[in-house]
């Protein structure tokens, strides 16, 4: 996570960024998401541990409600390094009381599965 130094006075929104190309660095999506003024708090982009590359999508914490929401209405769609991006506001994982998931996943539809034995 690449934070950024500069203090946050509203709460922060988190985006998800989907079908992100597989060569694509924090400092780009820093510098699309902060385009017009918006205030970009931090990114996240998971990668392969083998290959060192994206995995396909990542996160970006804004500094406000406000700007996330103009990030999602001028981003979604919009074709970045040739890919149109999946902008939406990022969902909270659901963990059990023990603050695990027990193994078990959730499909894109939202369905929890229980784990394979």
């Amino acid at each position: 996570m690449t934070p950024l130094p500069f203090p946050v006075l509203n709460s922060r929104i988190r985006l998800y960024v989907g079908n992100l190309p597989f060569v694509v660095e924090d400092h780009q999506l820093v510098a699309l998401f902060g385009e017009n003024g918006r205030k970009v708090f931090s990114v996240q982009i998971p990668r392969d541990r083998k290959s060192g590359r994206s995995k396909g999508f990542g996160f970006v914490e804004m500094g406000s409600a406000g700007d996330a929401r103009e990030a999602i209405d001028a981003l979604n769609g919009h074709s970045f390094l040739g890919r149109p991006l999946v902008v939406s506001e990022a969902r909270e994982e659901n963990r059990d009381a023990q603050g695990g998931d027990q193994g078990a996943f959730q499909d894109r539809s939202g369905k929890k599965h229980p784990p394979r034995n």
